[in-house]
């Protein structure tokens, strides 16, 4: 692909997302219709409306988009370093890690999540390493039994999860069950940050080492005649790929397919070349999820649910593909 190809095709996907972002920001409340979005961006906007833009709109809106970009750059370094087109941290035990020390934290430590939500990412975070480490240590550095180890823990945990939350109180049921349909909850700036500093430190390192993603997708004796320290380098950026899923479906709830399409979808435009393919993949992420989340919220859906009904079947049709 041409320069001036990519960079139209890059250029007509930002103007795509931004379309969009307007889209969303007006949908909702009468309170804000569609002509007065831009008026209150550009700092013209009444009392209420610049409450509901600011503290309510905005706020969910970034987080869908950062989130987006996570999910999507976890599910695109999981298939390289794997080498499987079907890795996806929803499919392959990573959400279902972070549900369950959610869980855990959620239904044992006395708090209120307006209080301490912000602990939330934390603790899916150290459940979904945990849970990448025994998949490691079972799969004993075999990059196919890392994909079977992680759908047979994904089914555990959620089993787990579900068993702790038969003896939980309604209030904590209800919370948690929100969170397994991917209803997003993280809806205020302390959450934008979370997942914006998330995304700060991982992806500047993530995209100044695209030649490295290159040369892990070559034969592993190819690579390391390269020069390439495959271990170390497969290991850092699987523990990038377990930070990014975490904290996004903390705070977003569980999302899966999204990391399996935003990747497929990227390369069908560029090719593998990560060094075009990354860019396109976070900005399809950010499309997709706000996409499914505009609809969702017209037919009063939680973005989880409408992502998995477009996800699975794709998913079925990359398996018999294979």
């Amino acid at each position: 692909m041409t320069r001036i190809s990519y960079k139209w095709l890059f250029s007509g996907g930002v103007f795509l997302l931004l379309a969009l972002i307007i889209v969303n920001l007006s949908l909702g409340t009468d309170a804000l219709s569609f002509s007065r979005v831009l008026a209150v961006l550009t700092g013209n906007g009444e009392v209420l409306e610049n409450f509901i833009l600011f503290d309510l709109r905005l706020p969910r809106l970034l987080i869908i988009l950062l989130a987006g970009i996570s999910l999507v750059l976890s599910g695109s370094l999981f298939q390289t370093v794997l080498k499987n087109d079907l890795a996806d941290p929803g499919i392959i035990g990573i959400n279902s890690g972070a549900g369950l020390g959610i869980a855990i934290f959620f239904l044992f430590v006395p708090f209120q999540v307006e209080s301490f939500g912000a602990f939330l990412p934390l603790a899916g975070g150290v459940g979904a390493l945990l849970t990448a480490f025994l998949i490691v240590l079972f799969s004993r550095n075999r990059p196919g039994s890392l994909i079977l180890n992680g759908i047979g823990f994904s089914f555990a945990m959620s089993g787990l999860m579900v068993l702790l939350m038969s003896s939980a109180n309604r209030e904590k049921v209800d919370f948690l069950s929100r969170w397994l349909a991917g209803s997003i909850w993280g809806l205020d700036w302390l959450f934008v940050f979370i997942l914006g500093v998330t995304l700060l430190v991982i992806v500047p390192f993530i995209l100044l080492k695209n030649r490295t993603l290159d040369l892990l997708t070559l034969d592993e004796n190819t690579a390391l005649n390269l020069g390439v320290r495959v271990t170390m380098w497969r290991t850092l950026f699987l523990i990038c790929a377990v930070l990014l899923a975490a904290v996004a479906v903390s705070i977003t709830g569980s999302i899966a397919f999204l990391g399996l399409l935003g990747p497929h979808i990227a390369r069908a435009l560029v090719g593998p070349r990560h060094r075009l393919f990354l860019p396109v993949a976070m900005l399809v992420g950010a499309f997709l999820f706000l996409l499914a989340d505009t609809i969702a919220m017209r037919l009063q859906l939680p973005s989880g649910i409408l992502l998995s009904l477009i996800g699975s079947p794709y998913f079925i049709y990359l398996l018999f593909k294979k």
